[in-house]
């Protein structure tokens, strides 16, 4: 449909097909498409798209920039905190309830997977992190939403 590459738009729709892939939990197919975003992106440092978008990428930017492209990755999350300041305290529309506004960035994206049925193998796996290690930050979270139940994420994460 088109004779040129056009950066920006190309880098938004590889992202939403990155959360597309997370969420049919196929993260091979998400990894593609966010270094396909990636490597538009990275030459003319065009990567507000992968702060704004943080938190529905599940985890991708934790489990393949963070080791590869670590001070990318830390400006990355810079700008998702800058963004998301007053984002997540808008309501889940299908819920009515706030979204988490008081996790990290990791603690969210953990929470995203959760809150879609992965299983802490599956994120651990995806984030290269310990099993263990997912299930601290899923009990940080739940003190923090003041939950009991990892069922009940859904109510507080955009899916």
């Amino acid at each position: 449909m088109q004779t040129e590459v056009f950066p920006i738009p190309s880098i938004y729709l590889h992202l939403a097909a990155v959360m597309d892939y997370m969420s049919l939990k196929q993260p091979e197919k998400a990894q593609t498409h966010l270094m396909a975003a990636w490597e538009l992106a990275r030459p003319d440092d065009l990567i507000e798209g992968f702060g704004e978008h943080h938190g529905l990428l599940g985890g991708m930017l934790e489990a393949v920039l963070k080791k590869d492209y670590p001070e990318d990755f830390k400006r990355i999350i810079a700008i998702t905190y800058r963004f998301s300041a007053g984002w997540r305290r808008v309501h889940n529309p299908v819920t009515g309830h706030d979204v988490a506004d008081n996790l990290t960035t990791t603690e969210f994206a953990t929470a995203m997977l959760a809150a879609r049925g992965w299983t802490n193998q599956e994120i651990a796996d995806h984030m290269g992190i310990s099993p263990n290690t997912v299930k601290q930050y899923i009990s940080t979270t739940l003190q923090k939403l003041n939950i009991r139940q990892r069922k009940d994420l859904k109510k507080y994460m955009l899916l």
